[in-house]
């Protein structure tokens, strides 16, 4: 078990970095001080869903991963809203078998646990031949994009930085690369695919015409292999919803192709509808992309 432990109750974000997070060392272990870049877009004082989830990956590889084996299955439940606070991490190996592992995490903050994970890897071999279904899944990125900007793709729209013309019923998809999780540790591939996986399928199954009206409980990143490129692709492969929960799935891809899919159930919350056709708030590093309007 890897444990780390708060040492400072001050809840002020440390200054903006090319992280969400800064390790912080004390006498009981380890602490990650949020900075302004992972605030999140759904309330104020409250981290950002990709900041959770990059956090979580970033540790349980660190303390569980292994080259021969491929994480292919990332799954956290954001249970309550993750403060801008002090976090800590626990990690648990669950399973240390000859061809599957198995790591649970909790992320806590004060005596509460705000989310939960699993990872399942899996140990890498060959192939078992023969020829398989499959579905026809092409991408075309952007050809401009740079820098951190999240670009946002749509049917009939073509690509750019957000914005309110891509709130219609047409199909979306995004490019992003995310950051690191932890200053001064740059993120691997795997950590990348999910924190663009969660900054993105929500995103690109629940955009509608009124914006972004379903907040994700949870996400699930599925990968046949790593991404060999900085930026991901996210695009919406299906949205159902009834009674206020919506189930959506996209496809992940790098510049060679699909590497895995991304899995979000939510819930309707319009009363924090993210609309980006409103005026923005200035709080947050980024939060000028999005805003929070009443039903």
């Amino acid at each position: 078990m890897s444990t780390s432990t708060p040492t400072a109750t001050v809840h002020a974000l440390k200054p903006n970095t090319a992280a969400y997070f800064v390790a912080e060392a004390g006498e009981a272990g380890v602490t990650f001080r949020p900075t302004q870049a992972a605030a999140g877009y759904w309330g104020d004082g409250v981290l950002s869903g990709p900041a959770v989830a990059g956090l979580a990956a970033w540790t349980m590889e660190r303390d569980h991963g292994a080259p021969e084996f491929m994480p292919s299955r990332f799954t956290i439940e954001l249970l309550k809203p993750a403060g801008t606070r002090p976090t800590r991490i626990e990690t648990r190996l669950i399973r240390d078998g000859r061809r599957m592992r198995n790591v649970e995490c909790d992320v806590i903050q004060g005596e509460s646990m705000v989310a939960r994970a699993t990872m399942m890897a899996y140990l890498r071999s060959e192939a078992p031949g023969g020829r398989l279904w499959t579905t026809d899944a092409t991408f075309s990125p952007p050809v401009d994009a740079h820098g951190d900007d999240v670009y946002v793709g749509s049917d009939g729209v073509g690509w750019s930085p957000m914005g309110e013309h891509h709130q219609h019923t047409g199909r979306k998809r995004a490019y992003y690369r995310g950051m690191d999780p932890v200053a001064g540790q740059p993120a691997s591939p795997f950590v990348r695919a999910v924190i663009v996986a969660e900054a993105a399928t929500n995103l690109v199954t629940n955009l509608g015409t009124e914006g972004i009206g379903y907040i994700n409980g949870d996400l699930t990143v599925a990968l046949s292999r790593l991404p060999r490129s900085e930026h991901v692709g996210v695009q919406a492969d299906s949205h159902w919803s009834a009674d206020g929960i919506s189930v959506g799935n996209a496809t992940l891809f790098d510049e060679h192709g699909p590497i895995g899919t991304g899995l979000v159930t939510a819930i309707a919350n319009p009363a924090a509808r993210i609309d980006f056709g409103a005026a923005a708030p200035v709080s947050a590093p980024g939060s000028e992309l999005f805003t929070r309007r009443s039903a």
